[in-house]
């Protein structure tokens, strides 16, 4: 007989997370940046078009808006200074 593991819900591990003091939010935070790099390559291709179609939809509802391209090597520019 297979056990079923409840899961906290995302809402739930984020009140959680945000309660601990700083350096242990930073250890969470190293963490889960870390678990990123090893997703495989299709992996990373399947969510950044999740990301891109996401954000082409808060565009398009007018729930976000856009930079041109000038501002945004303008802002780098300064940046990296």
């Amino acid at each position: 007989m297979v056990e079923e593991v409840n899961m906290p819900d995302l809402a739930e591990v984020l009140k959680n997370a945000l309660s601990l003091n700083v350096d242990d939010r930073a250890t969470v935070a190293e963490k889960l940046l870390a678990s990123l790099d090893e997703l495989d390559e299709g992996e990373s291709d399947r969510l950044w078009a999740e990301e891109a179609a996401r954000r082409l939809e808060e565009y398009r509802a007018g729930r976000a808006g856009a930079t041109g391209a000038q501002d945004v090597a303008t802002k780098a520019e300064r940046l990296f200074r």
